[in-house]
């Protein structure tokens, strides 16, 4: 007898990307993002605003994410939708729709942490792309967030290490900002890296005990080391942009490496799979590849359009938890700060 096909759609607002995709079973049919420009002239994204551009985004990307898959709203089987953590005012908007679709339609409604979603987008069948196998070290690395998490099933994870401060995203944009680069800055950061020296300036690298990591004094330290230049010189950032970029982003990569190859000695698992914006990053992705030489490891690094905030990864823990029958009914609310359970 052959599986019926499941048709899921999701939606994601955490921060300022309204997004929605539509699966079938563990494949992509469609995977529309829609961005906020509106935040590049604050340089940060201003939460207000944030919510009110989803509010304006959500149903032509829900209609363009239907369409694109060749799928009616009545077809569809389920409705995941990002509970948290992230913008309480992003959240609501994606939240209040995901229940109202379907309370109409009267389907399953299943919740997803947006964190889990990082790591599981490694489970969309994508050609070319490889799916790790339990147990294995995830390390999620995002404008917010950044942890080390040991998998051991889809739906049990253990948290061994995360930021005590301020996320490696955060560092890259502040860098970014310091050195007069426009909003979001972590991808200008990266793509002047790679025609500089990464060994043209030393910055040191927080001593912090275990697998967490801290980055507010590295930011520090390069906010002083700048300051200091251009009082030498006030066209020091002008003429060293590229080295100063890729001698930052060797010095992040490095700190991101050191407690992985930690996180690896501890458990004795050598499969490691990255996700979150952050894993768009090319200096990360060629350490990661490096280490598959030099020390054996199994590498996982996802699909770039599943690296940054989609809808796709929260589809596919959706699918996982409509196989569980893991639904949410119609009381469940948006959670800011929501942890991977």
């Amino acid at each position: 007898m052959k599986k019926q096909n499941i048709y899921l759609l999701a939606i994601e607002s955490s921060c300022d990307d309204t997004s929605a995709a539509v699966l079938c079973n563990d494949s992509v049919l469609s995977n529309v993002v829609a961005t906020q420009k509106i935040h590049e002239e604050f340089g940060g994204v201003v939460p207000e605003l944030a919510s009110r551009a989803h509010q304006q985004n959500i149903v032509p990307v829900i209609d363009r994410a239907l369409a694109k898959a060749n799928i009616d709203k009545n077809q569809l089987s389920a409705i995941a939708f990002t509970r948290g953590p992230g913008l309480m005012g992003s959240l609501l908007v994606g939240t209040s729709f995901a229940k109202s679709m379907a309370l109409g339609l009267g389907i399953p409604l299943i919740e997803v942490n947006h964190m889990q979603a990082h790591i599981l987008a490694h489970f969309i069948s994508e050609k070319g792309f490889n799916k790790p196998s339990f147990p294995f070290l995830a390390m999620t690395i995002s404008g917010g967030h950044t942890q080390i998490v040991l998998v051991r099933n889809y739906f049990d994870m253990e948290i061994l290490g995360e930021t005590l401060d301020d996320a490696v995203g955060e560092a890259f944009d502040k860098t970014a900002k310091i050195l007069g680069l426009p909003y979001p800055g972590g991808p200008l950061v990266d793509k002047l890296a790679q025609i500089g020296n990464p060994h043209a300036f030393a910055f040191p690298r927080p001593k912090v005990k275990g697998l967490d990591f801290s980055f507010s004094g590295l930011k520090t330290s390069i906010l002083y080391f700048i300051q200091k230049e251009v009082s030498k010189d006030p066209n020091f950032i002008t003429q060293h942009k590229e080295d100063i970029c890729a001698s930052i982003q060797h010095t992040i990569v490095g700190i991101l490496m050191d407690k992985i190859k930690k996180a690896v000695k501890q458990t004795g698992i050598t499969q490691v799979a990255i996700g979150g914006g952050v894993s768009a990053n090319s200096g990360i992705r060629q350490a990661l590849k490096e280490a598959e030489v030099t020390l054996g490891w199994q590498t996982f690094i996802p699909k770039f359009e599943y690296c940054t905030d989609n809808a796709a990864m929260i589809g596919i823990v959706g699918y996982l938890k409509y196989l569980e029958g893991n639904f949410s009914d119609q009381t469940v609310t948006a959670k800011a700060r929501y942890i991977i359970p």
